[in-house]
C-alpha cells in the first residue's frame, strides 16, 4: 500500500508538471512554449516523411524515412544540417558494409558477428560525431530486414536522404529556434542574484546581526553565482549557434545575436561572482570564529556594507543598461558612470579608514586590502564594459 502511494503521487506530481508547461507554454514566450513547438515540429516533420514515402510513394522501406525526420528535428538549424550530414555518412557506411558482407557471407549470425564490429569501430570517425552509432543501426536494418539486396539497400539510403531533407526543412522554415531570449534571460538571472547577494551582505554587515549559519549561507548562494555565469555562457553558445544558417532568425529578431557586448558582460559577471565569492567567504571566516580573518567592527563593516550596496545598485544598473529590450539605455549608462563614481568615493573613504582600524591586526589588514582590491577592479569593470 505504501509503493502504491508513494506511486500515485508521483504521478499526480508529474501530471502537474505537465499541466503547469502547458499553461505557461500556452500564456508566454519561453522555454515551455519553444518545448511545445519543437515537439510539434518533430511530429509534423515525421508525419510529411511518411505521407510521401510510406503512403504516397509506397517505399519498402518507408519508416526509415520518418524516424531520421523526427530526430534532425534539432534544437537549432545548424545542428540540424550538420548531424543529417553525419547521420547520412553513418546510415551509409553501415549500410554498404553490411550489404556487401552479407552478399559474400550466406548466414545471417555470421554476418552480425563480422559486420557489427566493424562499423562500431568505423562509427567512432571524428567525422561522424555523436551520430556514428547509426552506422550499427544502417547495418542492422539490412541484416534483419528480411532479404538483402543492394536494391533494397539503395531504397534504405534514399528514404534516409528524404527524412533527414524533410526534418532539416521542418525545423528550418517552420519558427526556426532562437535562444536569444534565453541569452538575456541568464544574464539577467545573474546579475539580479549577483545584487540581491550584495545587498543581504551589506545589511547584515550594517546592522552587525550576521552569525556563522547565516553567513555560510550568503557564500553558498555566491558559489551558485558563478554557475549562473558559467549558465549565462552556454546559452549564449546557444544563441550564437541558432543564428547560423537560420533563414528567418535575423529576420524576425530585432536583437542582435550575441556579440561583443555579451562577450564583456561575461566579463563583468565573472569579476562580480569571483568578488561576492570573495566577500562572503571573508564574512563567513569572520562570523564562524575558525578562520583567519577577524569579525569586524563597526568602524570597517559599516563602510564596507555602504560599498556594497553601491556596488548591488551598479550592477543593478549595469544589467539594465545592457540587456534593455531595445538595447543599450544611453541614459541608464551615464547613471550607472555617476552610480560608479560615488562607489569609488566609498571605497577611497573605506581605504583612509582601513588602516587605523586593523593597525595591530596584520592578518586582517590584509585580508580587507585585498577585498579592497577586488573591489577597486570590480568598478573598474563596470565602466569600461
Amino acid at each position: 500500500m505504501e509503493w502504491t502511494g508513494r506511486v500515485m503521487r508521483e504521478a499526480r506530481r508529474r501530471g502537474a508538471a505537465a499541466v503547469r508547461t502547458v499553461r505557461m507554454a500556452w500564456a508566454e514566450p519561453g522555454r515551455e512554449r519553444d518545448l511545445v513547438a519543437q515537439a510539434g515540429k518533430a511530429a509534423l516533420a515525421a508525419w510529411v516523411a511518411w505521407a510521401v514515402a510510406g503512403w504516397w510513394l509506397a517505399a519498402p522501406m518507408a519508416f526509415v524515412a520518418p524516424w531520421v525526420a523526427v530526430v534532425l528535428v534539432e534544437s537549432t538549424v545548424f545542428r540540424s544540417l550538420a548531424h543529417g550530414l553525419q547521420q547520412l555518412g553513418a546510415i551509409a557506411v553501415g549500410t554498404v558494409v553490411a550489404t556487401a558482407v552479407a552478399l559474400l557471407v550466406d548466414h545471417t549470425l555470421v554476418t552480425m558477428a563480422l559486420v557489427l564490429p566493424t562499423v562500431l569501430l568505423l562509427g567512432q570517425w571524428q567525422r561522424l560525431g555523436s551520430q556514428g552509432v547509426y552506422a550499427a543501426t544502417g547495418a542492422l536494418f539490412v541484416l534483419t530486414g528480411g532479404q538483402v539486396t543492394v536494391a533494397a539497400s539503395a531504397a534504405r539510403i534514399a528514404e534516409a536522404v528524404f527524412g533527414a531533407l524533410v526534418g532539416v526543412a521542418v525545423n528550418a522554415l517552420i519558427r526556426p529556434p532562437v535562444y536569444l531570449r534565453d541569452t538575456r534571460a541568464a544574464l539577467r538571472d545573474a546579475v539580479q542574484e549577483a545584487e540581491a547577494i550584495l545587498d543581504s551582505v551589506a545589511q547584515g554587515l550594517a546592522s552587525g546581526e550576521w552569525e556563522g549559519h547565516q553567513a555560510g549561507e550568503w557564500h553558498e548562494r555566491a558559489l551558485r553565482l558563478g554557475r549562473l555565469v558559467d549558465q549565462a555562457r552556454q546559452a549564449i553558445g546557444w544563441s550564437r549557434e541558432s543564428m547560423r544558417v537560420n533563414p528567418w532568425g535575423r529576420r524576425r529578431h530585432a536583437t542582435a545575436p550575441p556579440g561583443k557586448a555579451y562577450a564583456d558582460a561575461l566579463a563583468v559577471l565573472d569579476h562580480v561572482a569571483v568578488h561576492t565569492s570573495g566577500v562572503t567567504r571573508t564574512v563567513w571566516e569572520a562570523a564562524d570564529g575558525g578562520g583567519k580573518a577577524a569579525r569586524p567592527d563597526a568602524a570597517i563593516a559599516r563602510p564596507y556594507a555602504d560599498f556594497l550596496h553601491r556596488t548591488a545598485r551598479a550592477v543593478s544598473l549595469y544589467g539594465r543598461t545592457r540587456f534593455a529590450p531595445g538595447g543599450r539605455d544611453d541614459a541608464g549608462a551615464e547613471e550607472l558612470r555617476e552610480t560608479v563614481a560615488e562607489l569609488h568615493r566609498t571605497l577611497d573613504d573605506f581605504r583612509a579608514r582601513l588602516p587605523g582600524a586593523v593597525a595591530d591586526d596584520p592578518e586582517a589588514l590584509v585580508t580587507y586590502g585585498t577585498l579592497l582590491a577586488q573591489a577597486h577592479r570590480l568598478a573598474d569593470q563596470l565602466v569600461q564594459h
